[in-house]
């Protein structure tokens, strides 16, 4: 009979180390100079899944276009109406439809008149492939202007193409600024932090797809809606691949141990992570599941759940 484990370490699988960048200043309110052609505004909502806040991005001088536009929070709005002055802004761009990243483009449109541009509402992703998705995140979205993978936006001296990212939500889209060979890369890859992939709208096998897909651009650096720029982004998303296959290696350790629920896998994998973030890493271990079940690591009885007792093949 197998020892069931009480701590990650007892698992027998090394995780490769992120080299994640928890340094930040957050200066709330104020525009930060990123580059000759990106500004940043932070918002004042720090949380244990926003970091510092969620960073606004602001994208060309004189007419520009804004990235996230963020919570609905007055004091950001204020902010952003503050950094804006004498600017004409011509797109809001929207990454995805979480509600630290997508309301605040409804004041902002009745105070500049831009239109919205996103890959579609809240769940559009899956729901446009006939999968129904649970109320969340900012349902109240619909983009003005739908985009497509490839599409481009132009600006006064700048463009944007957008790059269909699908996998933290299904909507998910992220932004390469061509001019500087740079990537908004909004919530699908952070500096900071690993993502959190939550079911069904969240897909771990379309993350993984995804990411393939960042490494095969070629980009110099990547602007996280949280947290500071990536700058070397081709070797940490090789690491995030890596990162999130060792975690697949430890739930398959965790079945061999006799652990063939949820809970009890977070408890070992996560224990050395505070337990008020365990319900968000059991969406990520579901996500991962669904995925191992899908590729025929894995089985249960019936669909993967939340409450399925699994074990491996």
């Amino acid at each position: 009979m197998p020892t069931v484990p009480s701590r990650a370490a007892d698992l027998g699988v090394s995780l490769p180390m992120l080299p994640l960048d928890r340094s930040y200043d957050p200066r709330y309110g104020e525009v930060v100079e990123i580059s000759p052609l990106v500004r940043r505004v932070l918002a004042p909502n720090p949380n244990p899944f926003t970091f510092h806040g969620t960073g606004t991005y602001i994208v060309g001088r004189g007419r520009v276009a804004v990235i996230d536009p963020g919570p609905l929070l007055p004091a950001h709005v204020d902010a952003l109406a503050r950094a804006l002055r004498g600017e004409t802004v011509t797109h809001l761009v929207i990454t995805h439809t979480h509600s630290d990243h997508s309301p605040a483009a409804v004041p902002l449109q009745a105070l500049t008149g831009a239109p919205t541009l996103g890959f579609g509402p809240h769940g559009a992703g899956k729901r446009d492939a006939g999968i129904a998705v649970e109320e969340g995140g900012d349902m109240a979205f619909v983009p003005d202007r739908r985009l497509v993978d490839g599409e481009v936006i132009e600006g006064d001296g700048w463009a944007l193409e957008a790059v269909y990212t699908p996998g933290h939500t299904s909507n998910h889209l992220c932004f390469g600024l061509r001019e500087e060979r740079c990537l908004f890369s909004g919530d699908h890859v952070m500096g900071w932090s690993t993502t959190v992939i939550v079911p069904p709208d969240g897909d771990m096998a379309q993350y993984f797809a995804s990411l393939d897909t960042l490494l095969r651009r070629g980009d110099r650096r990547y602007y996280p809606t949280h947290g500071n720029p990536i700058e070397d982004p081709a070797t940490f998303v090789a690491r995030l691949i890596e990162h999130r296959h060792a975690r697949e290696r430890q739930l398959l350790a965790c079945l061999a141990r006799g652990l063939a629920r949820i809970p009890d896998m977070v408890a070992v994998i996560y224990s050395e992570v505070d337990a008020r973030l365990h319900p968000a890493a059991a969406m990520s271990v579901l996500a991962h599941l669904e995925h191992m079940v899908a590729t025929g690591r894995v089985v249960c009885d019936g669909p993967p759940t939340a409450r399925s007792v699994y074990r491996a093949i």
